[in-house]
């Protein structure tokens, strides 16, 4: 029985001398595995005066070429606007050209269907620089944006900032009527 005993003992370690090696050499392998998206959004000051407004981005990869669509659906639109102010944060370093920055009524894709463009909207586009380096765009469609059920989107075509992080961009609009800009909501932009 002491014979067994010992045996026993001496198999057990033997295989856990070659059993806790394995497991510890294999774990890094396994650690890119878990690459889960949170279905969380963060943004900054949650009180009532900010207002998040829906986004859709093609690449949220650093240095990649992308696609951001940032929508203003009917909610998000009180009355008919002459002007729309997009303000972009100083930390989202990327360059900017007229060109390739459009605005159009948009179908907002989901489980069915992909976001695309539907119609252009014709419109002057300013990108304006401040002293402080802040940047913003101006975008003044040729007919006021009506207050009806239509999406419609600024898409900007631009390559992701070498930095990640969460970009927030700023929405004003200056409605019918009136000679001021007031905020519509915020959008937070995602870089991995």
């Amino acid at each position: 029985m002491l014979k067994i005993t010992k045996k026993l003992t001496l198999n057990l370690k033997i295989l856990r001398f070659f059993i806790i090696p394995t497991i510890l050499f294999s774990t890094p392998f396994f650690y890119n595995l878990q690459d889960a998206k949170a279905g969380l959004e963060f943004q900054w000051d949650q009180d009532s005066s900010f207002r998040r407004l829906k986004w859709f981005q093609k690449e949220n990869k650093r240095r990649f070429r992308n696609t951001i669509y940032f929508f203003l659906r009917p909610s998000d639109r009180r009355t008919d606007l002459l002007k729309i102010n997009l303000a972009i944060p100083k930390t989202f370093k990327s360059t900017l050209k007229n060109e390739k920055i459009s605005f159009c009524k948009v179908r907002i894709g989901g489980f069915e269907n992909r976001t695309k463009c539907l119609e252009d909207i014709q419109a002057d586009i300013e990108i304006k620089t401040d002293e402080s380096g802040l940047r913003s765009l101006d975008i003044y469609p040729y007919s006021p944006i009506p207050m009806n059920k239509e999406k419609y989107a600024i898409v900007l075509k631009v390559f992701n900032p070498k930095k990640s992080g969460l970009y927030q961009f700023h929405s004003y609009g200056q409605p019918k009527g009136e000679s001021f800009s007031s905020y519509l909501g915020s959008w937070t932009i995602l870089i991995d």
